[in-house]
């Protein structure tokens, strides 16, 4: 769906912004040829005033344009919640900003003229590296909703559990019993529907780490 179409946030779609009309429409009925929905835009400007943190798919930004370059258009992109992978397209002068722009977090670089099949490779990578970014989403959510459901208590034995605390060692430090610690453990496995301390681990460090949104 190339222009100005209403945009599906469900679909994966390749966000496109070149400055170049020939370019644009090129990319763009290559990419609805395979079947791949993309939406297209001629400025920067416009791309900022249509995406926000639910589009998925992947951004396919043109490195120099009038005004905003491609660099600054990811990063505003970023502040705004937009996730989706980023690849840029860059001519034979521009593959140090394209350059910078990887190294602050765009997925990779094509440069002009650009074969097709690299093109739609790349394109292919970003899709399921964004899928597999709403998945991780996903079970976030999920994990903090099981999370909500703690009791203050269960909470203070989540903590040692995650610590990697013995039973006897968390009934030391909140001064109950071993008998109460092995309750309260219980009951956080079953919210958490997790099968062992292991499993609770895994669930819970991605959201204390300072990584973590």
């Amino acid at each position: 769906m190339a222009g100005g179409g209403m945009i599906d946030p469900y679909e994966s779609t390749v966000y496109l912004v070149d400055d170049d009309r020939d370019v644009r429409e090129a990319i763009a009925f290559l990419l609805e040829a395979e079947g791949i929905a993309v939406q297209a835009f001629g400025e920067p400007g416009q791309m900022l005033k249509t995406l926000d943190a639910h589009a998925r798919g992947c951004l396919l930004l043109d490195v120099r344009m009038p005004g905003m370059d491609g660099l600054a258009l990811h990063q505003a992109l970023k502040k705004r919640g937009v996730a989706m992978p980023a690849v840029f397209i860059s001519g034979h002068g521009d593959i140090p900003m394209a350059v910078r722009a990887v190294n602050a977090g765009a997925l990779d670089f094509i440069e002009k003229p650009f074969d097709d099949n690299v093109l739609l490779e790349r394109i292919a990578r970003a899709f399921e590296l964004d899928a597999r970014r709403i998945r991780t989403e996903a079970e976030m959510i999920e994990i903090r909703r099981r999370l909500d459901q703690l009791t203050p208590r269960e909470r203070d034995v989540l903590r040692g559990i995650v610590d990697g605390r013995l039973n006897k060692q968390i009934a030391d430090d909140l001064d109950i019993s071993v008998r109460t610690v092995e309750l309260h453990r219980g009951r956080v496995l079953d919210k958490l529907e997790a099968t062992n301390a292991a499993d609770v681990v895994r669930m819970v460090l991605p959201l204390v780490s300072p990584d973590a949104s």
